[in-house]
């Protein structure tokens, strides 16, 4: 049986390195002065404009369109400080002109994890527009009923560096109507070079007061440093 397994392992590797051969990493850190989610603060411990969350992640992405990847931040639920783990994968493509993006994407919360949700998305880009979206695969959406996700979204270079970006997303619950909501963003970033820019950008969602929070959908005005590598 060990010499079976073993063979089995060799093949699997011999298989698997002309891909990961072909596989392109690239990687990204940030620092934000407000991380939020679909319009929503994901730091609740205050009520300040300016809740700072360090960022980043790293992406594989292969030659034949497949991907995976890891994004992570601090966040902090109920006044207990914690990290978001992001796990996804999936596949991306071209047809005559429309840009689309398939696949599954894990949020992961290791000292909460009632809170852990998985989604599958489909995402689809023409030119300066682009739409995604995502439903709750997973027994529930962040402890709450399942949901669904959409999003639309504009990104246009107007000069040299800069882009304008904006967003507006809803997310629907399978079984809470009343607390749906919709968020929104609009700002601008700037590519300094070397893998460096900045954004700033209006964010924040409608039904200002949610559950306990008051301002968790507050409109906020968010800086966002990046280094891509």
């Amino acid at each position: 049986m060990k010499a079976i397994a073993s063979k089995s392992f060799v093949l699997a590797a011999l298989i698997a390195a002309p891909l990961v051969a072909s596989a392109q990493l690239s990687t990204n850190v940030s620092l934000v002065s407000n991380y939020k989610f679909r319009g929503q603060d994901q730091d609740l411990s205050k009520t300040t404009a300016v809740k700072p969350a360090l960022q980043g992640g790293f992406d594989y992405a292969f030659s034949n369109g497949l991907y995976v990847g890891n994004w992570n931040s601090n966040i902090n639920f109920n006044g207990a400080g914690s990290l978001e783990m992001d796990v996804y994968g999936g596949y991306k493509g071209e047809l005559s002109g429309v840009g689309y993006d398939v696949g599954v994407l894990k949020y992961a919360y290791p000292s909460q994890a009632t809170a852990n949700t998985t989604e599958a998305y489909l995402g689809l880009s023409y030119g300066a527009f682009s739409a995604k979206y995502s439903s709750t695969i997973s027994d529930k959406y962040f402890g709450f009923s399942k949901a669904a996700y959409v999003n639309v979204s504009y990104a246009q270079e107007i000069s040299k560096g800069l882009t304008l970006k904006a967003a507006v997303g809803h997310t629907n619950f399978k079984d809470a109507a009343d607390v749906d909501f919709s968020d929104y963003s609009v700002g601008a970033s700037y590519d300094l070079g070397e893998g460096y820019s900045v954004t700033g950008a209006v964010v924040g969602a409608t039904k200002k007061s949610v559950l306990a929070y008051s301002d968790i959908n507050k409109n906020r005005f968010i800086l966002t440093f990046t280094k891509a590598m």
